[in-house]
């Protein structure tokens, strides 16, 4: 009796847990090409590193991806596959010019680690090749997602609660909105240069 006791309210508390939980979903429009959603930090919370290293390619002249995005605590690998040197650098993380960083200058099939420690938009040049650009978006939540096409987006598993939404586009204004999420939640954004 007292097992399936244990079992029943094991059960209860699991599909409770459940649903404090939910997505936030909505569509980005007033630009053409994929933006970047992520919740904003949230106060008194913080969030383990994650343990997968992403890779930012330099491959055929070009950063690839052209826009990345990752959780707060992140260390991407910076790779060149090009057959000439490459460099990667950011003059600052969300006009924070002291989170600046170089990387220097490499050749093909070396990698360097960075792990991102501060939020925000980082975009990362090569000074070899001037005309490279690419993006690091550091969400400070592991709440985050790159629209479709279309631009639709849907950030999944976010707990029950209010929060700061905000939108990225390359080349736009950023743009945040309130969300509560009770099982779901909904943010619609026109972005403007």
């Amino acid at each position: 009796m007292k097992l399936r006791a244990c079992a029943l309210i094991t059960m209860v508390v699991a599909s409770s847990m459940a649903a404090l939980a939910g997505d936030i979903e909505g569509k980005v429009t007033g630009m053409k090409g994929k933006s970047v959603v992520y919740v904003d930090a949230i106060a008194g919370k913080t969030f383990p590193a994650p343990k997968d290293h992403p890779v930012m390619d330099q491959k055929g002249l070009m950063f690839s991806p052209h826009i990345m995005v990752i959780q707060q605590g992140t260390t991407v690998e910076f790779l060149n596959s090009d057959t000439v040197q490459h460099n990667a650098f950011w003059t600052a993380i969300s006009g924070d010019k002291k989170a600046g960083h170089n990387l220097g200058t490499w050749p093909k099939g070396e990698k360097r680690p960075f792990t991102f420690a501060k939020a925000g938009v980082v975009p990362v040049l090569c000074n070899v090749h001037p005309e490279m650009t690419g993006y690091v978006i550091v969400s400070p939540t592991p709440y985050f997602a790159e629209t479709d096409d279309s631009g639709n987006y849907k950030i999944k598993d976010v707990p029950d609660g209010s929060y700061t939404v905000i939108a990225w586009h390359e080349g736009a204004k950023n743009q945040s909105k309130p969300v509560t999420v009770s099982g779901a939640g909904k943010a619609d954004f026109t972005l403007t240069k």
